[in-house]
């Protein structure tokens, strides 16, 4: 968009029409259809993309909340990451032209998005310097998340990363208050993110709400005190189970 500037000489009988582009503004470009995006609305359980179909925009999720899924070659699907306001999901669009999805979105809740193209998206990027950078920070906090579920998958018993994806849905990880209720989330798909059994998380989910660490109310409410799952290798009570390991010389005899 552009304004326009006239510049007046008149003792030279000259006129000079200058256009004055307006500063770019990312926020307000994110939150309104225009020239290659629109709004589009997703009811629970709709998918934005699906996995194997082709790759031809991105979404910025503007309210809601959805969800990236994988399905191997057998069959088997599994939950690879939870998707928050703020979040763009299809990113892979920009990777190749005529390349496929490597997952399928679908929303937890109702949701509503921004569809951008992504030609549309590829122009932006190049011309908008401060969309280019909000973008990066974005693909950069993604890349340290996916470091850190791998690191967490790694090194972590089923239980922490069971506390550890409950506080990031809480959004504990953000500045700010953090969602007083989590969407309604199925043990199953817990279980997919975690890697472990349901029969697991359902008894780690039971211990948690003993502990006061959450509660149910059409949702799951977490409290702060769950980060004591992270923060410390052991629970309330853990201590008594541990036997005490006495040290001996090695030149002492049994």
């Amino acid at each position: 968009m552009q304004r326009i500037a006239i510049s007046c000489f008149p003792e030279q009988g000259v006129f000079m029409v200058e256009p004055k582009k307006i500063a770019f503004d990312a926020t307000d470009f994110l939150a309104k259809a225009g020239r290659g995006r629109r709004i589009v609305k997703l009811s629970p359980g709709e998918a934005f993309f699906s996995q194997g179909h082709q790759a031809d925009s991105i979404f910025y999720l503007q309210k809601g909340r959805a969800k990236l899924t994988v399905v191997s070659s057998t069959g088997k699907e599994a939950t690879i990451s939870l998707l928050s306001v703020g979040d763009f999901v299809g990113e892979e669009s920009l990777a190749s032209v005529g390349g496929n999805r490597m997952a399928t979105a679908t929303a937890i809740t109702a949701c509503t998005a921004l569809k951008i193209e992504r030609q549309e998206m590829v122009r932006v990027m190049h011309e908008e310097q401060a969309f280019s950078d909000l973008f990066l920070k974005f693909l950069l906090a993604r890349s340290m998340r996916t470091q850190a579920d791998l690191i967490d998958q790694l090194f972590n018993s089923s239980e922490k990363r069971l506390a550890r994806i409950l506080l990031l849905m809480a959004e504990f990880s953000k500045p700010g208050q953090p969602e007083p209720l989590i969407p309604k989330i199925s043990q199953e798909t817990l279980a997919e993110m975690v890697g472990t059994t349901r029969s697991r998380v359902s008894f780690f989910m039971n211990r948690f709400r003993k502990l006061g660490f959450i509660d149910y109310n059409d949702g799951i409410h977490v409290h702060k005190s769950l980060l004591n799952v992270i923060l410390h290798d052991k629970l309330p009570g853990q201590n008594a189970e541990k036997p005490i390991i006495e040290e001996h010389s090695s030149g002492s005899s049994g």
